[in-house]
């Protein structure tokens, strides 16, 4: 799926799921989430795979199961220490969405897909140049790098709001 794929998938559902149940739009958090959330696998392992080499495919490691329920886990526990599982909530959705949305095909046809469980299974052989890659791979190149400011920014606000939650703690 492209990223605007994702990101409808997940959000429209998250939107619909917010305004039956409260009767109004999803807060900031839980837009930000989402949206992270739906593009995270492909921020971290396109990069990976297509710019640096480090990675047989760009469907493997944060698209599989393995690595992907501990994120999950971890963003769900920081969400209800937090007093906010419904952004961690709709992180988690958006994310297994996109695991989703991936591997669809196979999964209605009774499959599991190899790059869910890599790296206990080997990753589904694909071409080294995937078919978005642009003229002399420009598109690769301007993926890492949107890639990169998402995670930082994604990472400065992560950092930012822990910081918060220990000086809340500290005062209490």
């Amino acid at each position: 799926m492209f990223p605007h794929e994702h990101l409808l998938v997940a959000l429209l559902p998250v939107v619909a799921y917010v305004a039956v149940r409260d009767r109004h739009l999803p807060t900031r958090g839980v837009a930000f989430a989402t949206a992270v959330g739906t593009q995270f696998p492909d921020l971290v392992d396109k990069p990976l795979a297509h710019q640096f080499g480090v990675l047989p495919s760009g469907r493997v490691f944060i698209h599989s199961l393995p690595f992907a329920l501990p994120v999950i886990a971890g963003v769900l526990a920081y969400g209800r220490s937090t007093g906010r599982p419904r952004v961690a909530g709709a992180f988690a959705a958006a994310y297994l969405s996109h695991l989703v949305g991936d591997t669809y095909r196979s999964l209605l046809a009774g499959q599991v897909p190899p790059d869910l469980l890599w790296p206990f299974v080997a990753a589904q052989p694909r071409p080294t140049v995937p078919f978005w890659a642009g003229v002399d791979g420009i598109n690769v190149r301007l993926w890492t790098a949107f890639s990169a400011v998402v995670l930082a920014v994604t990472l400065a606000v992560v950092t930012w709001d822990i910081r918060r939650q220990l000086r809340r703690t500290a005062r209490t």
